[in-house]
């Protein structure tokens, strides 16, 4: 009788080694992060929204499953992705710029999808409305002041007549912010000469050819300009042509100044937004798309002290030098 009670325990607790493992693979959220091209802001947007969760209990490899994908701007690479993510059946997709989203979000109408750094979704066509989104999408919108950033523009470089933009044309969000831009030129009496590129390839040519035609340079939270902030700043610096960025990491990587959020606290804010979803206590369909309620100012003093820009005092406390992009980082 001893022998049969230890030969049932040891069967015992081999099932349970054996099970328990499998069991907790099942139950263990996978979420699907997909971002178009890498640069600093949308980078900075995931790790936000990583942050968040940490400190929220959910730990990579512990308790869930992050499987992260980059398009490097391909849009075939971008809908292998979201059927790779459909396929699998992940149980949440965290979705990082326009074209990401609207990717992911062709390809199902059941797994909840949470964007990031997307000016406006109902531009975009990704929901119904920004209030109530219907589908099965919701996240953060990245739509900056684009008033005040005009507005700083012409106090910091108060000659300028001619405003040039410089966007991609088949970018909705940049599309929507240079509309706006427009506008906010035209109000302050001001011209504007714009110019858009197809994709990387193009932008030395066109920033070449725009900076020639304009005394400021204003280009939107743009995915293809951010990832070419260097070539822009070699040409605006050659010309003198300062250059207000539509987000504080572009200014730094060969922008002037700008007056924008903070995407590692926009991408944490989504992260937030995970939390019911993955708890199952909330219907994304149901919760309306976020945004910043705070901006912070960016102030590139390499930039400005090399065109001859002067940085009014208010401003100097945001001033910091350009990071070399040569440099080795630090061992």
């Amino acid at each position: 009788m001893k022998k049969l009670t230890l030969t049932l325990a040891l069967i015992l607790i081999l099932t349970t080694t054996l099970v328990l493992p499998a069991f907790a693979d099942a139950v263990r959220p996978v979420i699907g992060i997909v971002q178009i091209v890498n640069h600093d802001a949308l980078d900075a947007a995931r790790e936000g929204f990583l942050r968040a969760l940490a400190e929220n209990g959910y730990v990579d490899g512990q308790n869930m499953t992050i499987d992260y994908r980059n398009a490097q701007g391909n849009q075939d690479t971008l809908s292998s992705i979201a059927d790779y993510y459909v396929g699998q059946q992940v149980d949440l997709i965290l979705a990082i710029a326009t074209p990401s989203a609207q990717a992911v979000a062709g390809k199902t109408e059941s797994i909840p999808i949470l964007g990031t750094a997307i000016t406006d979704y109902e531009a975009a066509k990704l929901v119904a409305s920004n209030e109530r989104p219907g589908y099965n999408i919701s996240g953060t919108t990245d739509m900056n002041p684009i008033d005040a950033q005009i507005g700083l523009l012409a106090r910091l470089v108060p000659d300028a007549k001619t405003i040039g933009l410089i966007y991609t044309s088949s970018e909705v969000n940049s599309q929507l912010q240079a509309k706006v831009a427009k506008e906010e030129i035209e109000k302050l009496g001001l011209g504007w000469k714009e110019i858009t590129v197809n994709n990387s390839n193009d932008v030395q040519q066109a920033v070449s050819a725009i900076i020639q035609e304009c005394d400021a340079l204003y280009i939107p939270t743009d995915n293809t300009l951010a990832s070419a902030m260097p070539i822009v700043y070699e040409a605006a610096l050659a010309a003198k042509v300062p250059v207000v960025a539509g987000d504080g990491n572009m200014v730094m990587q060969g922008g002037n100044f700008t007056l924008g959020i903070d995407y590692e606290l926009l991408g944490y804010q989504t992260g937030l937004m995970a939390l019911p979803i993955l708890a199952g206590e909330a219907d994304i369909a149901q919760m309306p798309i976020q945004r910043q309620s705070e901006y912070h100012y960016y102030v590139n003093k390499t930039a400005c002290d090399a065109m001859g820009i002067v940085i009014p005092e208010d401003l100097l406390p945001y001033a910091q030098e350009m990071p070399d992009p040569t440099a080795s980082p630090e061992s």
